[in-house]
């Protein structure tokens, strides 16, 4: 039987998610000063074949009994745009790599005989009214030559229009990343930092980690609103530390 606490039933999840970022949502002047999310490259490691689960809960697949393991996180967030105002129905995407550092891109052979098969490693989300985003995962790790993060995509009517990452504000790896140090604007970097905070009483070690993004029309998107990728070399070069001022759909 599944637990009762760490593993919740997916309705549970969802309303639980977005309750748990109401306070940051309602909080005064948190959108005082917005700073537009800056462009980040998507990487080598896209799902080349999608899970058979992509809802938002990342530590269980479909009913599965056995949970992924590492430290569960609540990440929640709202889409908007550069004046504030949430974007609805926004396609939120994320994708980062397991406990074992392996994502489930076929082609990420690093630790491929260690990987977590019962992490989803990627989820999706439709953005309610509010703009609002939540899904279950676990606190990223680092993977070799990269401090921790969380990918996301942001997609509207069918076009991608934000690639970006999130970071673990205060990692020791982050001054050695030359994806992070690719952000020149220190608020811009600074925006895409987030505390990964205990939840206070909870049984498990739960953490829980709000980001806000803020979307705005890019240098790489065209009048279609139709997002151009990067090819491997380049992202190649980006990851050993080259600027990075990309947003794309998956390299060719």
């Amino acid at each position: 039987m599944r637990p009762s606490n760490s593993m919740l039933g997916r309705r549970h999840i969802l309303r639980g998610g977005l309750a748990l970022g109401t306070a940051v949502f309602a909080t005064p002047g948190v959108f005082a000063e917005l700073i537009e999310t800056p462009r980040q490259t998507e990487g080598p490691f896209y799902p080349d074949r999608m899970p058979l689960d992509t809802d938002n809960d990342l530590l269980v697949i479909n009913d599965a009994i056995t949970p992924a393991v590492g430290e569960i996180t609540h990440l929640t967030g709202r889409v908007l745009d550069s004046q504030g105002s949430p974007l609805r129905n926004a396609f939120v995407e994320i994708w980062q790599v397991d406990n074992n550092a392996v994502y489930i891109n076929s082609n990420d052979r690093t630790n491929r005989d260690n990987q977590d098969t019962n992490f989803q490693g990627y989820g999706r989300f439709l953005t309610d009214s509010a703009g609002q985003y939540y899904f279950r995962t676990i606190k990223p790790v680092p993977y070799p030559g990269r401090t921790p993060h969380i990918h996301f995509a942001i997609s509207k009517s069918g076009h991608r229009i934000l690639t970006t990452q999130l970071y673990v504000k205060g990692h020791p790896e982050n001054e050695r990343d030359g994806i992070l140090r690719g952000i020149r604007d220190a608020a811009a970097r600074e925006s895409v930092l987030r505390d990964f905070k205990p939840i206070a009483d909870s049984d498990f070690g739960e953490l829980a980690v709000d980001f806000d993004i803020v979307v705005g029309r890019t240098a790489a998107e065209d009048d279609t609103g139709k997002m151009h990728g990067i090819g491997r070399s380049e992202w190649q070069n980006r990851r050993r530390g080259g600027d990075d001022n990309s947003v794309g759909r998956r390299p060719n």
